[in-house]
């Protein structure tokens, strides 16, 4: 049984720190030569040779069942080619102990050649041989995700034995109009660079709190708080000493934080990164979402309900009567996860839309684990403190109100994922004074509602209005006026991570906006006839983190007069879907990648210069491409900002 746990952390672990890099680093920390000995005119030996890179190791050709995938070489079958015995490795590849997983991993660093033997058989003279290097890279920190490389060789007759060339080729760029080869190759030529900050952790917090939050509110839904008491009340009568009652409740919310937990890993192992990136910007997608969040809403407002199949929730609550002991407990909670699914549906939809618009690899994993502890944090605290349970409020209309506001806040939420769509397709349908305008209506609405001057079919009649939902109406008419303004070009900070940006206001009366350049060369160009250094914003239409620092960076008076009088700004957008005139392919890291929209070509640049391929990413450059500082990545601190802004320019006088 502890083998069985041990393998199953393994794999979890593996599963998820495989991701964690994902969004932030590249798998280009391992390089692949591929090679071939002659020894005969039959027969020879294939090498791989890996290089890799300080700090990072890959995996052994044999591994532990149920831990991570391990280093394998797969050779496309061919008429007369014979393979001879395995794959060897030039060292011995050790087991090394890993303080986080309490194991003995075998894995290799450095540079390593792993060989296998072949012959041609049947009278074939020549041939090409080709295949997949299979691999995953980790530090002592994160993994990048499994790895594909693929190799072609030539050996026969008319092939001299020597070294074949690397299988990723150098990277090739189209040369945009009135821009020299000699210019563009200086410019977009790989640096390295240090960076001041990193972020990625913060956007799991945000993401892990939305969950939590959205776990606490479920609880107040009419599906999920008349179990409570009735479920306690069944834990607490069953056993016939405290302690054991307690066990059980605890151990029914652990249950319940396993279940949502493994169906956010289950989408963590199904989506990568590029496809959850593909998914944030995608305008078929975000429509989806939108649509989807439009029906939560209207769901939530009465028009009808979410439900699973009965047939789930039957075969559940069987299981849970028919077996014993902690299975049973374990089928109940399942049997709550179903039966409340008409009003927990709604709200985990919304928090895995939002942990897709994070673009974050573990952002559903961790969204949904905050979810269920917030869902499970009441069953556990009343069953080590049972009398709470006579001072919860009884089941009432007042559900049904808590239903009616998410549903408002879902239709409010929905918008953002319209407004992406259309900023990165160029729509201009909902631009900023329309967004906006739709805002102020729906919260003057739910202001309106709390106080009772608005219902819904299934509402009830109130006589007064509660003190809880007077102030919650003063705050949402109070935010409905803190948005009129910005129909008039006020930035309005705090909703700068939601909204469209400044520069899709038709109507601005608070002053202009930064002089920016959108094409690289075309900034580049400016910059150098100028004399004057640049820095490169790396952002995207669907960067909640990028809304924010334009709101509480780059709006501010000093960091706008900073940029404008001494920098060359250009904000690359990686999500526009433009398409180019000419598309083109580049090699990077063993694939052929395609580059057809305005969108690919900045992250492609990102990825290839700077070996990052995250937003929001900060760059200050001189004339030549070179860095003059760390690059930033998301932080509010305005005056760490400035300083940065003031070491590049002293960097850039001195060179």
């Amino acid at each position: 049984m502890r083998q069985r746990l041990t393998s199953l952390a393994l794999a979890l672990f593996i599963a998820i720190t495989s991701f964690l890099p994902a969004t932030a680093a590249l798998p280009s920390n391992v390089s692949w030569t591929t090679e071939i000995e002659k020894t005969s005119d039959t027969e020879g030996i294939i090498r791989w040779i890996a290089d890799i890179k300080e700090g990072w190791h890959i995996y052994g050709l044999a591994m532990p069942e149920g831990s991570a995938p391990p280093t394998s070489f797969d050779i496309t079958p061919v008429d007369g080619l014979t393979l001879i015995g395995d794959v060897e490795a030039s060292v011995e590849i050790e087991n090394h102990y890993d303080d986080i997983m309490k194991l003995n991993i075998p894995w290799v660093s450095g540079s390593v050649t792993f060989s296998r033997k072949f012959r041609l058989d049947n009278g074939v003279k020549a041939i090409t041989i080709a295949g997949t290097i299979n691999y995953m890279a980790c530090n002592d920190v994160s993994c990048t995700p499994p790895t594909h490389v693929d190799f072609s060789i030539p050996f026969g007759d008319d092939d001299e034995p020597s070294d074949a060339a690397p299988v990723a080729a150098p990277a090739t760029i189209d040369v945009p109009v009135n821009t020299t080869q000699s210019e563009l190759t200086e410019w977009w030529q790989p640096v390295d660079m240090e960076n001041d900050h990193s972020t990625e952790g913060a956007g799991w917090l945000s993401i892990f709190l939305f969950g939590f939050l959205g776990g606490l509110l479920a609880l107040l839904t009419p599906c999920v708080w008349p179990l409570i008491p009735m479920t306690m009340s069944f834990f607490l009568k069953k056993g016939k000493d405290r302690r054991r009652s307690i066990t059980d409740a605890v151990t029914y919310s652990v249950s319940i934080v396993v279940i949502y937990l493994v169906m956010g890993i289950a989408l963590t192992l199904i989506f990568d990164a590029g496809k959850l990136n593909e998914i944030a910007t995608s305008a078929v997608f975000n429509l989806i979402f939108f649509a989807l969040l439009v029906i939560f809403a209207i769901s939530f407002f009465g028009a009808f309900d979410i439900t699973l199949p009965e047939s789930w929730r039957n075969k559940m609550d069987n299981k849970a009567e028919s077996t014993t002991g902690m299975l049973s407990i374990f089928f109940m909670a399942f049997t709550l996860v179903l039966v409340s699914f008409s009003c927990t549906g709604p709200i985990i939809g919304t928090l895995l839309v939002e942990a897709a618009s994070q673009a974050s690899i573990l952002g559903p994993a961790v969204g949904m684990g905050g979810f269920a502890i917030g869902l499970a944090l009441p069953f556990g605290l009343f069953a080590f403190f049972p009398s709470l349970l006579k001072e919860m409020p009884q089941s009432g209309g007042w559900m049904n109100s808590v239903k009616v506001v998410l549903g408002f806040i879902e239709l409010i939420l929905s918008l953002k994922f319209l407004s992406v769509a259309d900023l990165a397709y160029g729509w201009r349908i909902l631009d900023r004074e329309v967004f906006l305008s739709i805002w102020i209506v729906l919260f003057a609405l739910l202001g309106m509602y709390l106080l009772g001057k608005l219902r819904f079919s299934h509402d009830s009649e109130r006589r007064h209005t509660g003190v809880l939902g007077f102030f919650l109406a003063v705050a949402s008419f109070s935010f409905a006026v803190y948005l009129v303004p910005g129909l008039w070009g006020a930035p309005l900070k705090s909703i700068s991570a939601f909204a469209p940006p400044l520069t899709t206001q038709d109507f601005n009366l608070y002053g202009g906006t930064f002089k920016e350049f959108h094409d690289y060369d075309e900034g580049m160009t400016y910059a150098a006839e100028n004399n004057l250094p640049v820095i490169v914003d790396f952002s995207g239409y669907a960067c909640v983190n990028c809304r924010k620092m334009e709101g509480a960076v780059f709006d501010t008076q000093s960091v706008r007069d900073a940029i404008e009088n001494g920098y060359v700004l250009i904000k690359l957008m990686v999500d526009d879907k433009e398409s180019l005139a000419k598309p083109y392919s580049v090699e990077e890291y063993g694939s052929t990648t395609r580059i057809s929209t305005v969108g690919d070509r900045w992250s492609y640049l990102q990825r290839h210069k700077f070996g990052i391929n995250s937003q929001p990413y900060y760059v200050l450059l001189d004339n030549q491409g070179r860095p003059l500082a760390p690059a930033r990545a998301y932080d509010e601190n305005v005056d760490d900002f400035l300083d940065w802004l003031n070491r590049g320019a002293e960097a850039y006088k001195s060179r």
